[in-house]
């Protein structure tokens, strides 16, 4: 992984909420929300919280009575939650790394991720951290993208990206979001952080989208491939997302338009 991976600055948690949010949290962030709910936690840490796809969708489901800890590495992602959670009386927003929670032991009877297991440096150690700040009894939620391959928007990108930067392909998509899908490497990190009961669903959904363009501005200018183009040649950041624009419309049409995401949920406990 790259160290400007993990960079969600400048405009991007604003676009990123704006365009990737809808086009390919929301479904998961509902699938994760309903886990949790049913769980019924009293104390719950969310890692990764990023602009708050999730912490939306479960503080929805929950009960006035739930502590409730949203945390992110990216402060600029974080003040955008808060703002779009507006005042909660159950809420404590808190930057954090997720390889070094500043919170006591056996905290938490819930601890959830979307989509930032890909970019711990140690996922093992993010992991093991996980454990414990659980409870005895508790309970790990996190999902995963799957394969590049199997995430058709993010690949039409990667490919295309690669045609205008052929010597230097921006491969951040498939390098980190896409780069941590193999389900016996997941099992085998969580087992040595400790965690002995774990379950790996297949989860497949719909992107849906108004237009091309829309699609490619989510892709190149809301996420740290922005930063891959801008580093390659700044000048080109719109053009880039044009070329990418384009792909998809020869591929998908000029209207609205949708492809498969992938992603894998997984559930681990002590």
């Amino acid at each position: 992984m790259s160290s400007t991976d993990k960079v969600f600055a400048g405009s991007v948690p604003k676009l990123y909420d704006e365009y990737l949010v809808p086009l390919i949290f929301s479904a998961y962030a509902d699938d994760l929300a309903g886990r949790i709910a049913a769980l019924s936690p009293s104390d719950l840490l969310e890692i990764a919280a990023g602009t708050g796809a999730v912490t939306r969708s479960v503080a929805a489901l929950l009960p006035p009575r739930v502590r409730y800890v949203a945390t992110d590495l990216n402060e600029p992602m974080l003040a955008v939650a808060k703002q779009r959670q507006g005042e909660d009386p159950r809420m404590t927003w808190r930057q954090a790394d997720a390889l070094a929670l500043p919170f006591d032991d056996s905290a938490f009877d819930v601890v959830c991720c979307q989509f930032g297991a890909m970019f711990f440096p140690d996922r093992t150690k993010g992991y093991a951290e996980a454990k414990r700040v659980l409870k005895p009894k508790g309970t790990y939620l996190f999902n995963v993208w799957d394969r590049i391959e199997d995430n058709v928007f993010a690949d039409d990108a990667t490919v295309t990206l690669g045609k205008v930067f052929p010597d230097n392909p921006p491969l951040f998509m498939a390098r980190t979001p896409h780069g941590y899908h193999d389900k016996a490497v997941i099992k085998a990190d969580l087992e040595r952080a400790g965690f002995t009961d774990i379950s790996i669903e297949t989860h497949s959904a719909i992107s849906r989208a108004p237009t091309a363009d829309y699609v490619a501005t989510a892709y190149c200018q809301g996420t740290p491939l922005r930063g891959e183009i801008e580093a390659r040649d700044a000048s080109k950041l719109q053009a880039a997302t044009d070329a990418v624009a384009e792909a998809i419309r020869k591929r998908h049409g000029s209207g609205p338009i949708e492809a498969r995401i992938q992603a894998l949920v997984i559930t681990a406990q002590p």
